[in-house]
């Protein structure tokens, strides 16, 4: 990707989308939504794609994604009722860990309201070490790293 500002990334950046229909619950007292349900939506999407395409039902597999790191940039205020896109793309692809990014778009919009994300370690469910990405759940995070545009 060319532009690393995350505030100029645009919907057709991101190559896996969900949608998130704001609720009540999810504004804070200040009438928007609160910092914390943007990590919420990260989680959300991440975990639908390692479920639908890289064969990970968290529950149950032997190889699961930790949270290391994670961050948010907002841009604008979103608050219920908007119904949102959530767009994710990976960053970074390593032996056993991945960086995703996520954008928050509002329905009809390009510019993101917010782009975050955060950095899985993938370890063994039951020992909790560190371990190699599967072939499976390689393919299918390498499908969302954005190809070069020449």
């Amino acid at each position: 990707m060319k532009n690393e500002d995350p505030k100029a990334r645009r919907i057709e950046d991101y190559l896996y989308f969900l949608t998130y229909r704001t609720r009540w619950s999810d504004n804070d007292q200040y009438s928007h939504m609160n910092n914390a349900i943007y990590y919420h939506l990260f989680d959300s999407i991440i975990n639908a794609f390692l479920a639908e395409h890289c064969g990970i039902e968290p529950s149950s597999a032997a190889l699961i994604g930790l949270v290391v790191s994670s961050h948010c940039q907002f841009f604008r205020p979103v608050s219920f009722p908007q119904v949102l896109q959530l767009g994710m793309q990976v960053k970074k692809l390593g032996r056993s860990s991945v960086e995703y990014e996520v954008g928050v778009f509002e329905e009809g919009k390009d510019e993101p309201a917010a782009v975050g994300g955060y950095t899985h370690v993938f370890v063994d469910n039951r020992t909790r070490k560190s371990a190699a990405l599967s072939d499976e759940v390689r393919r299918g995070l390498d499908s969302l790293r954005p190809k070069s545009k020449l």
